[in-house]
């Protein structure tokens, strides 16, 4: 493997690790101390701050959902987009291993009771929102977070403050999707937690899998056949 592509993959997931870890561990440790709000800009947050840190050497996908649109939109290669997924679960495992090791030493900390930021619908919907509300916005929410990398990273956007935009969209969408899932919009952010939430968690991990990857398809085709072609005209 070429040292470049390491250094790539372990990018991808030490910003991971920072995502779950700082995201999830705001809702886990801090959650009812700072409440949605902050635990909305704790994520975003964590993403803008990554994007500055690994951007250059990875893009900072830090997400499934954004390798494979970047994959559908011809920016990225098949063999570096199933190498920056596997890093990205990695890394995500790792951030929710790490996490509970420190919400575990807290007297009274109890994992089914307490949980570890995972994401779920139904009864485990934090609202109690039903499967299909929240497919529906896992679906839209990712595709509105892509729309805003794709444009925040075209050629015609100020350059060098992609970072910006992109944390704060993330922000916007953990407002609205917190108390429907929990907010993914990144399989990778959903399976770290559910792996050691246990076996409910895992069993509704499908949807935000498959939500957030139809999602990041949507965007491609809005950003390629609406977008992009209107930037360039403009251009």
């Amino acid at each position: 493997m070429e040292a470049r592509s390491c250094c790539k993959y372990a990018a991808e997931l030490i910003g991971t690790f920072v995502l779950v870890f700082i995201g999830c561990g705001s809702a886990v440790i801090a959650g009812g101390h700072i409440g949605f709000l902050g635990i909305a800009f704790a994520f975003g947050l964590s993403v803008l701050v990554m994007v500055y840190a690994i951007g250059n050497i990875s893009g900072c996908h830090i997400n499934p959902a954004i390798t494979i649109a970047m994959l559908g939109a011809g920016k990225i290669k098949g063999k570096d987009a199933l190498g920056y997924i596997i890093a990205q679960c990695i890394g995500a495992i790792l951030g929710a291993a790490v996490l509970y090791l420190i919400a575990s030493g807290l007297p009274g900390y109890s994992l089914a009771n307490v949980g570890l930021g995972q994401n779920g619908y139904g009864i485990h919907s934090p609202m109690g929102y039903s499967l299909l509300s929240c497919f529906i916005a896992e679906v839209v929410l990712t595709t509105i977070f892509l729309v805003v990398i794709f444009g925040s990273t075209s050629k015609n956007a100020p350059s060098g403050f992609a970072g910006i935009p992109i944390g704060l969209s993330l922000v916007l969408i953990h407002l609205v999707g917190i108390p429907i899932t929990g907010t993914s919009v990144n399989p990778a952010r959903s399976l770290g937690p559910a792996v050691f939430a246990g076996t409910e968690a895992l069993s509704q991990l499908w949807l935000f899998w498959v939500a957030p990857i139809l999602g990041s398809l949507i965007s491609v085709l809005i950003w390629k056949y609406l977008l992009k072609e209107r930037e360039e005209n403009i251009s």
